[in-house]
């Protein structure tokens, strides 16, 4: 399954909607996606999981890269 985590890129950074970042991972589940980023030391404030009509959106844009972790 395809996830689409939203953070920030320092961990003691308060989140702030202009600084965020998302990147997309795969993953069994959410707890699984956390454990892998765990070593980025990321502060990650949501991880939802995509398919479907919102894969497919997500996948039009040029933007769109599973990270490989």
């Amino acid at each position: 399954m395809i996830f689409k985590v939203y953070f920030q890129k320092k961990f003691n950074q308060v989140p702030v909607r202009e600084f965020t970042e998302s990147i997309y991972v795969e993953g069994d589940s959410e707890a699984d996606v956390r454990k892998k980023l765990a070593p980025r030391e990321y502060n990650i404030e949501f991880v939802t999981p995509i398919s479907g009509e919102y894969l497919e959106y997500e996948q039009s844009k040029g933007s769109f890269t599973v990270e490989s972790l």
